[in-house]
């Protein structure tokens, strides 16, 4: 866009330079005087003249090209950012952020983006409002139930009644897991994208999860690639990450490695272990709800991906023997403003030189 608009207004100025310029050296060459008797006077009168024109047009034309390259800034400028605000309201961010651009246009294509992300967030909201109360009216009855059970099984001498009251407790306790995983799938639909930096989520999932690994008799690592900030929410990202680190702690084997690296214009999280992996008929099916091989609930993964792509990601099993799970994110776009079009994050690379447009 903005070499496009840099060689219509470049066009236009030569136009200009050479429907004024052109009959000027024609008019200049035609009208000074030609006198026999001082004819080296008259050459030197027509050189001056037409260095004056030639120096007049190349002047003009580099006002021309400093004039094309900050009209194209000033265009291309807020499409960029009118772009980005689409991009985060495709990515969960309800309230996109832009500084009015002053093109009458662009501000109305952004209002309206902003309105269409007030409805959605009228929707979204009452949905999770929905499924929050709904969550904590099952909760309270099951609480109940399992305090009814737990005394019983005190309280009860004969060994079958134990038994079975033992068995309903993990079948409440089971629910009571699934409900927890549905009142947390509806609190992630808040997530916003936000610039934010790896290393402190990495420090933070690695001071939680060291002595989990050290009671099993293993090693995490989390080690952070050489790349910017990525587009997500930290929570969300925070709790994709630790989800991968407790399967590879209950499943896998040997040292569980988290590593970061580029890849294009985003940045790929493997969470790698020693262990035997994942069956190939399995691969799909540990992404799918209520899908277990270890008695778990089943909502970890398929909650973990629908987090990902939440916030304009993915979470997928890259390889299946060992085990690599793969979180791909996108970068932080270096050619953005940050302070205008993200909202603020963890962490914020921004370059010693700030174009004003």
């Amino acid at each position: 866009m903005r070499a496009r608009s840099l060689r219509m207004t470049i066009r236009t100025a030569l136009a200009a330079i050479l429907l004024v310029g052109i009959p000027a050296l024609v008019m200049g060459g035609v009208t000074i005087p030609r006198n026999a008797l001082d004819e080296g006077r008259a050459r030197r009168d027509m050189v001056l003249f037409l260095g004056a024109e030639i120096l007049a047009i190349i002047v003009a034309i580099l006002v021309a090209v400093g004039i094309a390259m900050r009209v194209s800034r000033r265009i291309s400028a807020p499409l960029i950012y009118l772009a980005a605000a689409a991009e985060q309201l495709g990515a969960g961010t309800t309230r996109p952020q832009m500084a009015p651009s002053g093109i009458e246009e662009i501000d109305l294509v952004f209002e309206e983006i902003a309105r269409a992300a007030d409805r959605m967030a009228g929707r979204l909201s009452a949905e999770r409002q929905f499924a929050a109360d709904a969550s904590h009216q099952l909760r309270t009855p099951l609480t109940s139930l399992s305090m009814r059970l737990e005394e019983i099984q005190y309280l009860s001498k004969d060994p079958d009644v134990k038994e079975e009251a033992t068995r309903c407790l993990e079948q409440v306790e089971r629910l009571t897991g699934v409900v927890t995983d549905l009142l947390h799938a509806s609190r992630a639909q808040e997530s916003a994208t936000e610039a934010v930096a790896l290393q402190p989520i990495f420090a933070q999932q690695g001071v939680e999860w060291e002595r989990a690994f050290a009671a099993a008799g293993r090693k995490v690592v989390f080690t952070v690639g050489e790349h910017g900030p990525v587009l997500s929410d930290p929570g969300a990202l925070s709790q994709i990450i630790a989800t991968c680190v407790e399967n590879s702690l209950k499943y896998g084997a040997g040292t569980t490695a988290v590593t970061s690296r580029p890849a294009g214009r985003g940045v790929i999280i493997d969470i790698s272990d020693e262990g035997e992996g994942v069956a190939p008929e399995f691969v799909e099916a540990i992404f799918t709800q209520g899908f277990s091989l270890g008695g778990s609930t089943g909502f970890g993964l398929p909650l973990a991906r629908q987090l990902a792509e939440r916030n304009g990601g993915r979470l997928e099993l890259s390889q299946a023997r060992p085990p690599v799970f793969s979180v791909v994110l996108a970068a932080l776009p270096a050619a953005l403003d940050p302070a205008k079009v993200f909202p603020a994050g963890g962490e914020i690379s921004v370059g010693a030189r700030r174009r004003r447009f």
